[in-house]
């Protein structure tokens, strides 16, 4: 593919989202922006949550962690079956009777001013991090695509990413959001079958010769069962549970999506078809994996260092025109399908939980506040995605995970001291609780060597949790 089909490709694509943004902002205000009105259709929300949460991490780092993973991925997945119900069935509930904008606002309530601060500061924190992950990656790929063989450092391709995001977005908010993430999931999915119908037909195989080709292969281990192993089934098994409940269900990314439905049982019916869904999709990128290695073996294809460029290098350099136009749709919808609504949330977040938009008497000019916040973030996810550039050398849905079991395990142990206690605590010693959990949470797992996997988080958690209760009150919350 030439770097100028790729720039009518992107180009063209991103004329549609605008289009799409047009439409869906025009009379737009700030609840528009923070809340869609809440009008959203369930099942839009839903299809539009695949993409979200597979992101262009998913799209990539997937099929290429099958190198070292093989199918054992499927067993965090499992997982996330588990944590979406108790989503559905715990917390939405509790967001919905509250009626909240922001999910944080709950921690003010059951604790006080601190932990709510505490709180929010923690979703920025860890955001921020998963965010400039994703566009990291696809930038990277843009700039294979295109942008190299120009001479345009990979500094502008990060900026002009960011600021194709912040076009579409700035206006509308959530309510664009939900209809360019149903978008953005099309393509991904139709990328990703259009990838495996050319293997199939590039190496003579049925559709039965593919399942058998995947269940046959070295990489279709699914199962560990070794207690040592960072793998382990049960290990993977629960962190994937957490690593739902809190990038999903304790994460304003995502369950602004949700909130924007018309009630509860519209959401939770959302939640309920996108988990099942989910699971089927995640079957079929790991299947891609294998594929994609057994097809580079075929053709004598040397395998990339770094795994995560061997889906792109495939794409861009060895299949047909057709599939590789259809992989750059993906990929570019993979990854803003997820960044976006980011970028929307962060700023949300921050009006809601910082500069207060939705207390009475607040006299400021909000619709200009909000568009310069959202430029703020947009300034951050450039500079940290840069920094990315510096020192990454992982995977980059290992990096994740990794960096959510720091990030997101004092939201986990807050809401479920909040949930699961009567307790009162004292509000002004929680920051140090939560400050200081992930600090002992990183010597544990430097001790251990790595033993725990992805369940730190959940150790994490537990450590806040534990914190809590040593700092709080003595009487039980009424």
């Amino acid at each position: 593919m030439t770097p100028f089909i790729a720039f009518l490709v992107i180009g063209g694509y991103f004329l549609l989202l605008i289009f799409i943004s047009f439409l869906t902002s025009r009379k737009a205000d700030n609840q528009t922006f923070f809340t869609g009105n809440r009008q959203s259709p369930w099942f839009l929300v839903a299809f539009g949550m695949i993409g979200a949460s597979l992101s262009g991490v998913t799209f990539i780092s997937v099929p290429g962690w099958v190198a070292s993973t093989q199918f054992t991925y499927m067993q965090m997945v499992l997982g996330f079956l588990l944590g979406y119900f108790v989503i559905a069935t715990v917390l939405m509930p509790l967001y919905y009777r509250l009626n909240l904008v922001s999910i944080y606002t709950y921690l003010e309530t059951r604790f006080g001013f601190w932990s709510y601060k505490t709180g929010a500061f923690f979703f920025l924190l860890s955001r921020v991090i998963g965010s400039s992950f994703r566009l990291f990656l696809v930038a990277g790929v843009l700039q294979i695509a295109m942008f190299d063989v120009w001479g345009i450092p990979f500094w502008v391709t990060v900026l002009i990413t960011i600021a194709l995001i912040w076009l579409y977005t700035f206006k509308g908010g959530i309510k664009t959001i939900v209809w360019t993430d149903s978008l953005q999931t099309l393509f991904m999915l139709l990328a990703v079958a259009t990838t495996i119908i050319y293997i199939g037909e590039e190496l003579s195989l049925s559709t039965s010769g593919l399942i058998n080709a995947v269940t046959d292969s070295e990489y279709s281990k699914i199962w560990v069962w070794e207690w040592s192993s960072g793998n382990n089934f049960f290990k993977q098994f629960f962190s994937g549970a957490f690593i739902a409940i809190v990038m999903t269900g304790l994460d304003q990314d995502m369950m602004q999506k949700n909130l924007t439905c018309k009630n509860i049982g519209e959401a939770q019916k959302n939640m309920f078809w996108f988990s099942t869904i989910l699971v089927v999709v995640n079957v079929l990128f790991l299947a891609l994996g294998v594929l994609l290695f057994i097809y580079a073996n075929h053709n004598g294809i040397d395998i990339p260092n770094r795994t995560d460029d061997l889906f792109p290098m495939l794409a861009l350099n060895h299949f047909n025109l057709f599939s590789g136009i259809v992989f750059l749709l993906g990929i570019t919808a993979a990854a803003y399908s997820s960044a976006d609504s980011a970028l929307t949330s962060l700023t949300t977040s921050f009006c809601v939980d910082f500069l207060g938009f939705e207390k009475e008497g607040k006299q400021i000019n909000k619709k200009a506040t909000r568009i310069k916040v959202h430029l703020g973030f947009s300034i951050v996810l450039f500079v940290v995605i840069l920094l990315f550039r510096l020192i990454n050398d992982e995977s980059i849905i290992s990096l994740v995970y990794k960096a959510a079991g720091y990030t997101y395990g004092p939201l986990l142990g807050l809401y479920a001291f909040g949930l699961f206690t009567k307790f009162s605590v004292k509000d002004k010693w929680v920051p140090w609780v939560c400050i200081l959990s992930p600090l002992l949470s990183i010597g544990i797992n430097e001790i251990t060597q790595g033993w725990l996997g992805f369940f730190i988080l959940v150790v994490n958690g537990a450590i806040t949790f534990l914190g809590l209760l040593l700092i709080k009150e003595a009487g039980a919350k009424k």
